[in-house]
C-alpha cells in the first residue's frame, strides 16, 4: 500500500510549518515518519492512503502487522492479444506482491476460444488476474493495475463511457470481483513497450505455450 504522510514542524523558537511528503510504500513512510519523531519537533502526524483515508502511526503499524503473512503491496501486469484470422485470442498477467518479508512474482497465460475484439481480449486478461488475485488470497487491499490498453483502464476508472455490451458485460464482472474480494483498484496505462512482459505472455498464449509461475525475486519491478 502506497501513502503519503502531512506533518506540522516546529522549530525551536516556536516556529512552524506543515509539509506533505511524495507517496511511497507504506513501510517506507513508517520508517521516516519515525525517524523525524525523533527530532521531538513533529506535531500532527498522519499517513494518507490513495482512498484519501486518513491513518494515525500507531494505526498504520498495525495494519501492516497484521498483513504481513498476506500477499500485500500487490501490483498486475495484464496484456490480451487476439487474433482476426484464427479468431483466438492469448491473455497474459505478472503479479508482483510481498508477502512474510519477501517478494515474489507470478506469471499466468491462457487461450481463449470465444472472444471477439482485442479489447474483449484486453478485458479478458485482466479477469483471469484477477482470479489468480483470488487464489493467492488477496483481498481487502488497494492494488494496482498496470496495462497498455487505454480502453480497458479508462473505462473502468470512469473516464470513457462504456457503451458495447459485451465489454459493458466484462466491466460488471470485474467490478463484482473486486467488491466480492474486497480488492481497491488502481489503474495506470502504459506503452505497450512497458508493458512487454505480459505481452509476451499472452504471446505465448496464442503459440499453445501454457505458463504458471511463482517464483521469490529480489524486489524490483519491471521497467
Amino acid at each position: 500500500m502506497n501513502v503519503r504522510f502531512e506533518l506540522t514542524y516546529k522549530t525551536p523558537k516556536g516556529l512552524e510549518t506543515s509539509f506533505s511528503s511524495e507517496e511511497m510504500r507504506a513501510g517506507k513512510a513508517i520508517l521516516i515518519a519515525e525517524d523525524l519523531e525523533r527530532t521531538g519537533r513533529i506535531q500532527h502526524l498522519t499517513f494518507v492512503d490513495s482512498q484519501d483515508t486518513t491513518w494515525s502511526l500507531k494505526e498504520l503499524k498495525k495494519f501492516m502487522e497484521e498483513i504481513q503473512t498476506e500477499p500485500h503491496n500487490v501490483t498486475v501486469y495484464f496484456d490480451g492479444g487476439f487474433e482476426r484470422d484464427t479468431r483466438k485470442s492469448g491473455v497474459g498477467c505478472a503479479i508482483y506482491f510481498e508477502q512474510n518479508g519477501k517478494s515474489f512474482r507470478l506469471r499466468k497465460n491462457a487461450l481463449i476460444l470465444e472472444l471477439e475484439t482485442n479489447n474483449e481480449a484486453e478485458y479478458a486478461a485482466l479477469h483471469l488476474a484477477l482470479q489468480e488475485l483470488e487464489l493467492l488470497g488477496v483481498h481487502h487491499l488497494p492494488v494496482q493495475f498496470i496495462g497498455d490498453s487505454q480502453v480497458v483502464i479508462n473505462q473502468l476508472n470512469g473516464e470513457w463511457a462504456c457503451t458495447e455490451e459485451v465489454l459493458n458485460n466484462w466491466a460488471d464482472r470485474i467490478e463484482a470481483k473486486f467488491k466480492q474480494l474486497g480488492i481497491r483498484p488502481e489503474y495506470e496505462s502504459i506503452s505497450r513497450k512497458q508493458n512487454r512482459e505480459a505481452d509476451h505472455l499472452a504471446s505465448q498464449a496464442l503459440k499453445n505455450i501454457d505458463i504458471r509461475s511463482k517464483i521469490e525475486i529480489e524486489f524490483e519491478e519491471p521497467k
